[in-house]
């Protein structure tokens, strides 16, 4: 299943300002968490082991891994069992986008527009408690 693609987000709402690649800095802050909560899955364990080390040392964003290791899609292959689990109840199922996006817009509604989000660490730390806590109480449920 595809849960999320940079080039969904080029479409005649994207700013003509800014580089496409800003279309996926909020499945790179998503895919960030995964990697830090090791939900990652088995294709990129046994294929991206040095840039999981990067995104985890923040010598890479998670906007640059999906570009690098995922060819610019976020895919169900990405994660792992718990990892899609999750993905599909928080980030988007095959229906439709899920809570993620509505938390990651109200985080970042001082931008212009979404895809105006700087990709950044300090960006990541206002987003990070809000899936930590998404996660919690779906692993309580």
């Amino acid at each position: 299943m595809t849960y999320d693609r940079i080039d969904w987000h080029s479409g005649n709402n994207f700013p003509k300002e800014l580089p496409l690649e800003n279309g996926g800095i909020h499945i790179g802050m998503f895919l960030t968490w995964i990697i830090d909560n090791d939900l990652i899955g088995l294709l990129h364990l046994e294929n991206s082991k040095e840039s999981i080390k990067k995104v985890k040392n923040r010598e890479m964003t998670g906007t640059e891994f999906l570009i690098k290791e995922c060819d610019s899609k976020f895919w169900s292959e990405d994660l792992n069992e718990e990892g899609n689990k999750f993905a599909n109840s928080y980030y988007a199922n095959e229906n439709d986008y899920g809570q993620y996006i509505d938390d990651y817009s109200e985080v970042f509604n001082h931008y212009k527009t979404l895809y105006h989000v700087d990709d950044n660490r300090e960006n990541y730390k206002k987003i990070e408690p809000i899936i930590t806590k998404r996660y919690s109480a779906w692993k309580n449920k």
